[in-house]
């Protein structure tokens, strides 16, 4: 369905990429731009014909393994551009890989968005196709898209296929988790530990649990930016080649239809993604990611939406870390369009949202009932009645966020089931600077760890890490794990794996690092979270605050590593807080560059 004018309309509008190909105003430079696109092939013809040009927007490489096989997907992508009358040009994103970067994936979000940017702008393209997977690729290829606002379209490259061990349902990533687990109490040795891990991945493809990157490639396709059925498909899957393909032929139709990211990603698309990230047990790293979207689209979203729109919707999605199954069986249920018919059918989405199909989303979802109710439960009998992320202000942070779908029996029991006072907890605080802090000293006696002590985690933000680390969620001492004990409190200015089951307190803000109640914060206080009121805060009078600020601030603040490479100086030097989506503060200011400027020539 066109979006902007009649199909004559469409054929007669100048296309972007004619200003470099075909511009008689300037025969001069388009000579220039003309003659190296030639030399590998291409013909005059071809680039002056007014055929749409389609980037291809590539996150695949050696490097990321999980987005490896979009070097092959892409040819797919390459037909159907071709068969609907377009050319295609494929260019390398910055590669991310998390389980590959170090210090953090995160640290290259930013970066990769910078360099997308640059080329969907200042490359002679009318469209792209962004090719996404693994965690951070997602984020930052729409951070992008919404900054330069061409035509852009979505293809994930799906989950790995289903892993077992022993015959039962074992995830990549929460596997790792409860190995680790095992090793600690004795279970395993080191070298079955490995072997473990290293037999948990058995096919090209993202991780098969819902974490981080099954969760945001889910919210692009609930954000309307993929096409419908899109995220779940299994990466070795023939139906992942085949979506490929229509994704290319759909890159060329927005083209000539001129939709653009604007027009899909409204307030209605955000609002629909927080309901399908409780619906699906998204990753508490989601909130982050799409914050940072919005605001380079230049939609409103706060932080604490997250809880106000999406807290008492019902966790759907049986599938690990909050459920049972995995990537293959959750596709075949239905996947995403599944569990949007039931949000549909409950009233709890936008149905007249547009998508990148042309069509809105009640349009999409109609007929997209779930074909197995054990994976893909009904609306009105789900895994769990509140689903989503609980939002928390207080004396230790300004906001900080918690995944209530993955709170276990054993830790609701330990903490949260006094009855006197319900939903609530207070305990001694012990308080780590750092992972390498954390794992040197866990296992001291002399800190004092029992089965109520609260673990933090500071030092890990955006600012002190840098980037942002993984870290928050801690395993207990292992003399704990060994009687039983297999999840403490966790909080911290960090985040965790989106395939950890561990109900962290995560994403605090501001960070330690930034002046933020954690950095206050000492071994042996007591702290106090009401999940009732949405409060964490140390049990210390405003006068000790006040004092042990002061003492802060005259010793330099909070300390941590300095800059080992100048990107890092770089974006500790304009990042904002998780929060507000670890954004670059002065990128937000740039929007919709592509309407608002022409780049200029380059001799």
């Amino acid at each position: 369905m066109a979006k902007n004018g009649t199909p004559q309309e469409q054929q007669q509008r100048r296309l972007r990429s004619q200003l470099w190909f075909d511009n008689p105003d300037n025969p001069g430079m388009t000579a220039l731009y003309l003659e190296r696109y030639l030399n590998y092939g291409l013909t005059r013809e071809e680039l002056t014909s007014g055929r749409p040009i389609i980037g291809i927007a590539q996150t695949g490489s050696d490097l990321s393994p999980c987005n490896r096989h979009h070097l092959e997907l892409a040819e797919r992508v390459r037909a159907g551009i071709r068969d609907a009358g377009g050319i295609a040009l494929e260019f390398p994103v910055h590669p991310i890989q998390e389980t590959g970067k170090r210090p953090t994936a995160a640290l290259d979000r930013n970066l990769a968005y910078l360099g997308l940017v640059e080329v969907l702008y200042g490359y002679p393209l009318d469209g792209a196709v962004l090719m996404t997977g693994c965690d951070k690729t997602t984020p930052a290829c729409l951070m992008a898209a919404a900054t330069v606002n061409t035509p852009a379209i979505v293809l994930s490259g799906g989950p790995m296929l289903d892993h077992y061990l022993n015959g039962k349902r074992m995830g990549s990533g929460t596997l790792i988790w409860q190995a680790r687990q095992d090793q600690a109490a004795g279970k395993i040795d080191y070298k079955e530990f490995i072997e473990i891990v290293a037999a948990s991945a058995p096919s090209i493809g993202h991780c098969n649990t819902m974490g981080t990157a099954s969760t945001m490639n889910a919210l692009a396709e609930a954000l309307g930016m993929s096409l419908p059925g899109c995220a779940a498909i299994p990466a070795p899957y023939r139906e992942r080649a085949q979506i490929a393909y229509l994704t290319g032929v759909r890159a060329v139709e927005i083209v000539r239809e001129d939709l653009k990211p604007s027009d899909i990603l409204t307030r209605a698309a955000f609002e629909n993604a927080i309901v399908a990230c409780s619906a699906i047990g998204g990753s508490t790293n989601a909130p982050i990611h799409i914050n940072a979207i919005a605001r380079h689209v230049g939609v409103e979203l706060k932080i604490e939406d997250w809880e106000k729109i999406g807290y008492d919707v019902p966790l759907l999605v049986n599938m690990q870390p909050a459920g049972e199954y995995l990537g293959e069986e959750y596709f075949r249920a239905g996947g995403l369009p599944a569990v949007m018919h039931e949000l549909m059918q409950a009233k709890r989405l936008h149905g007249d949202a547009l998508t990148i199909n042309g069509k809105t989303y009640a349009e999409n979802v109609a007929r997209s009932k779930s074909s197995d109710a054990d994976v893909i439960r009904p609306y009105d009998a789900p895994l769990k009645p509140h689903a989503g992320f609980k939002v928390l202000h207080g004396n230790l942070f300004d906001s900080a966020i918690m995944k209530t779908s993955v709170i276990s029996d054993e830790f609701r029991q330990r903490y949260l089931s006094n009855a006197k006072d319900p939903n609530a907890f207070e305990g001694r605080a012990v308080v780590f600077d750092g992972p390498e802090d954390y794992h040197r000293r866990i296992d001291d006696p002399a800190l004092g760890i029992d089965e109520h002590s609260v673990l933090f985690m500071r030092g890990v933000g955006a600012i002190g890490y840098p980037g942002s680390a993984e870290v928050v969620n801690m395993q207990p001492p292992a003399a704990l794990i060994k009687k039983g004990v297999t999840a403490l409190a966790c909080i911290g200015d960090g985040r965790q794996s989106g395939t950890s089951g561990s109900p962290s307190i995560l994403n605090a803000s501001p960070e330690a690092a930034a002046g933020g109640g954690l950095a206050l914060l000492e071994t042996g206080d007591r702290v106090r979270i009401d999940l009732n009121k949405g409060t964490g805060d140390i049990l210390i009078s405003d006068a000790e605050l006040t004092a042990r600020r002061a003492a802060l601030q005259k010793n330099g603040g909070y300390h941590y590593p300095p800059s080992q490479t100048p990107w890092q100086e770089i974006q500790r030097a304009m990042v904002d807080q998780l929060a507000e989506g670890m954004v670059l503060e002065p990128a937000v200011k740039y929007q919709r560059v592509a309407q608002k400027f022409v780049p200029r020539d380059n001799h």
